[in-house]
């Protein structure tokens, strides 16, 4: 099971010229033998790109993604890694969303698909990541 982050996706329904194509032979080549997945939290990053869940749960079924709910050992976990980031003196702007990712993933022992490695490599060392 891989964890597909957002920029994955928005790499694929922008055609973006720089990595689309390194995104999209990403997942056709780890959807061979994983299941490529998303939670709550990319469900909702992605979703401000169309105008009911219906259309959006198309597009998700199209790229083959699978939607997981977060477990709550994982929400605390992502709770735990924030306390540490803010404590470390991180601002509170736009972060959270990376620790229910990165928790996710550690609680289901799995990689992540993504473009950002630094909130992952830093809050979730463990966490096995799939980037450029």
């Amino acid at each position: 099971m891989v964890i597909v982050d957002s920029n994955i996706i928005f790499d694929l329904w922008d055609l973006d010229p720089v990595w689309g194509s390194w995104s999209a032979q990403q997942l056709r080549s780890l959807s061979t033998a994983h299941d490529l997945v998303i939670n709550a939290v990319i469900y909702a990053e992605i979703s401000a790109r169309f105008s009911s869940p219906a259309i959006l749960d198309k597009a998700v079924d199209e790229l083959g993604l699978i939607v997981l709910e977060i477990p709550r050992d994982a929400a605390f976990l992502a709770g735990k890694a924030f306390q540490q980031y803010r404590r470390q003196g991180g601002n509170r702007s736009n972060v959270l969303p990376d620790f229910f990712i990165g928790a996710h993933a550690a609680s289901l022992r799995c990689e992540i698909l993504t473009r950002d490695t630094r909130p992952y490599s830093t809050y979730f060392p463990a966490v096995p990541l799939i980037a450029p």
